[in-house]
């Protein structure tokens, strides 16, 4: 770590929690963001300047105006632009030191796989359960931390999975197959802060697991109703039945 990462990471390296030590892991890290909308923005940015060394993008849309009342890594200027490489412009303007790649592709299949297994944590930004389950999938086969965050309305809910360690259940152990596409804000709606303070609190898991500190939110849902300010925490147990991690 040289004088200027010092000066720059100077608020966190002070924290005893995180020192000197904590920072050389999170500057050492990978993360995979599938996602470059209302969650995987406030996400990037804050993990690009808290200095994770290496960020990998996935998303396969573009920047629409619709998209700016809570996407803030886009600006007006960068409508009809691919969502990733609007962020990734970004983010090299929030710290130059970040070594993001963007992929303006759909995420699948064996590149899904190769990617999440490469990956030190995986955040996932996505909003619809096909793209979610694959994700766990891949993160369950390879035994990748997880952060899976979702925001609508003004509700907003986080969880962390961490396959093979601490008894940890899966996406799927919380959502079956059978359930319907969760509702988007296309048709229902979001109020944009929400999709910042769920985002940010991704990032923050994901910190924390890369620097092995505190307590995750491992086999927990945090869920936030924004209308109320309450926050609420449900307890997530592994299914020993479930068709992903499973005893079968």
């Amino acid at each position: 770590m040289n004088d200027h990462q010092l000066l720059r990471y100077s608020r966190q390296i002070m924290l005893p929690q995180v020192d000197i030590a904590g920072q050389q892991k999170l500057l050492d890290a990978k993360a995979l963001i599938i996602g470059a909308g209302g969650l995987g923005s406030p996400a990037s940015m804050y993990l690009a300047a808290a200095g994770i060394g290496h960020i990998t993008l996935y998303d396969d849309d573009q920047v629409d105006l619709s998209n700016l009342q809570r996407q803030i890594a886009h600006y007006t200027s960068d409508i009809g632009t691919d969502k990733v490489i609007s962020t990734l412009n970004t983010l090299k303007k929030l710290n130059p030191d970040t070594q993001a790649v963007a992929h303006n592709e759909r995420l699948t299949g064996e590149r899904l796989a190769q990617e999440v297994k490469n990956a030190d944590v995986v955040l996932d930004c996505s909003d619809n359960f096909a793209t979610r389950f694959a994700i766990n999938a891949a993160c369950v086969k390879h035994k990748i931390p997880l952060v899976s965050g979702a925001a609508i309305r003004f509700e907003g809910q986080v969880s962390v999975f961490t396959p093979g360690f601490y008894d940890s259940p899966c996406y799927n152990c919380l959502y079956n197959h059978d359930g319907e596409d969760p509702q988007n804000c296309a048709t229902n709606g979001v109020i944009a802060p929400i999709t910042g303070i769920v985002g940010s609190i991704q990032a923050l898991e994901a910190m924390k697991i890369i620097m092995a500190i505190g307590e995750t939110l491992t086999g927990r849902l945090l869920l936030l109703d924004g209308l109320t300010m309450e926050w609420n925490t449900m307890k997530l147990r592994r299914n020993p039945a479930c068709p992903t991690c499973g005893e079968g």
